[in-house]
C-alpha cells in the first residue's frame, strides 16, 4: 500500500497564511459593501470578472448579508426566489443565476446614471477624511483653468491654513450677516459644531465669464447647491475602502478618539448618499482623482 505523504510543514504554513489573508480580504469587501463604499453591483462585477479573487471566492450567502437591511432569513428567501444554492460562490454563478442576481440588485439598489444638461458648476463632496480638500488643492495647483471656491467658516484655522487661501475665517456675527444678506450660495453646520458656507459672488462671476467653478463642500452643502441650481454637476469622492478611510482619519491626528468615532458614524451616513450624485470618483491616488474630477468638469463644457 502506497504511503500517503503529508505536505511539507513550510507549505502548510504558507497555505494557512494564504487562507487567513483570503478571509481578511473577504471581510474587508463585506465591510465596504455594508458601509456603502462600493455598491453590491460592483462587488458582484468583481467576483464575476475574477472567480479566483477574494470577491469571486465569496459565498453568495456572505455577499447578501453584507448588504444593509438583509438578514439571514431575508437572505434565504432571496436565494430561494432566485433559485441559487447557498453554497454557491459569486465566481461560480451560472449565466441564469448571474442575470437573476443582477436584476434583483438593480431593482432594489439602482445605481444612479448622470443627469443630462450638467453645468460648469462642479460640486465635490464625500465623507469625512476622504481627502476632498487634498484633491481640491491638487486641482488648484495643477489646473489653473478651474476656479476653486474658497469657503467661509466659523471654525478656527488649523496649523498651516492661510486666510483667503484655504478659508475665510469669520466669527458667528459675520456669518449671520452673510446669511441674512443672501451672500452665500450654500451653508451648513458641519459635525454639529462649526458653520461653513460658499460666497455666491465669485462663483457667479466665474460662470458668467464662461469658466468652471469647483466647490469642495460637505453633503449638506451639496444638497443646497443642487436645490438652488439643479444643473450643477455633482461628484462624490469615495475612499478605496472603509479600512483606508479609518486609517486616514486616525493618521491625520486632528481629532481625539471620541471625535473620530463620531466622524466615522457620520461617514457611514454620508456614504449612503452617494447615489444622489452624478459621478463617483475613488480617491486612491490624489493626482489621478484630481485628473478625473477635471475631466468630468471639462465634459460639461
Amino acid at each position: 500500500m502506497a504511503e500517503t505523504r503529508r505536505p511539507p510543514e513550510v507549505d502548510r504554513a504558507a497555505a494557512s497564511r494564504r487562507a487567513v489573508e483570503a478571509r481578511r480580504e473577504r471581510a474587508a469587501l463585506k465591510r465596504d459593501v455594508s458601509t456603502r463604499v462600493i455598491s453590491p453591483q460592483e462587488l458582484l462585477r468583481r467576483g464575476l470578472a475574477d472567480p479566483l479573487s477574494a470577491a469571486g471566492a465569496m459565498r453568495v450567502t456572505e455577499f447578501l448579508t453584507a448588504i444593509p437591511a438583509i438578514g439571514e432569513s431575508k437572505r434565504d428567501r432571496i436565494l430561494a426566489s432566485l433559485s441559487i444554492s447557498p453554497v454557491k460562490r459569486l465566481g461560480g454563478l451560472g449565466t441564469r443565476q448571474r442575470n437573476a442576481l443582477r436584476e434583483y440588485l438593480d431593482t432594489r439598489w439602482p445605481e444612479r446614471a448622470p443627469r443630462e444638461g450638467r453645468s460648469r458648476l462642479v460640486v465635490l463632496a464625500g465623507p469625512t477624511a476622504v481627502g476632498k480638500g487634498t484633491v481640491a488643492a491638487h486641482v488648484k495647483a495643477n489646473y489653473p483653468q478651474i476656479h476653486l471656491s474658497v469657503s467661509a467658516t466659523t471654525r478656527a484655522p488649523r496649523p498651516g491654513e492661510v486666510e483667503g487661501e484655504h478659508y475665510y475665517f469669520v466669527d458667528d456675527a459675520e456669518f449671520d450677516r452673510l446669511i441674512a444678506e443672501g451672500e452665500l450660495l450654500e451653508w451648513a453646520v458641519v459635525h454639529n459644531k462649526n458653520r461653513y458656507g460658499t460666497p455666491r459672488a465669485p462663483i457667479e462671476r466665474v460662470l458668467a465669464e464662461g469658466g468652471t467653478a469647483l466647490l469642495e463642500i460637505d453633503l449638506q452643502g451639496a444638497r443646497q447647491v443642487r436645490a438652488a441650481d439643479p444643473s450643477a454637476t455633482l461628484v462624490f469622492l469615495l475612499p478605496p475602502s472603509w479600512d483606508e478611510l479609518v486609517q486616514r482619519l486616525v493618521g491625520r491626528g486632528t481629532e481625539d478618539a471620541e471625535e473620530r468615532a463620531r466622524r466615522l458614524r457620520t461617514a457611514r451616513v454620508e456614504l449612503a448618499a452617494q447615489n444622489e450624485f452624478d459621478y463617483r470618483v475613488v480617491n486612491e491616488n490624489v493626482a489621478s482623482a484630481a485628473a478625473e474630477v477635471v475631466a468630468l468638469a471639462a465634459a460639461q463644457q
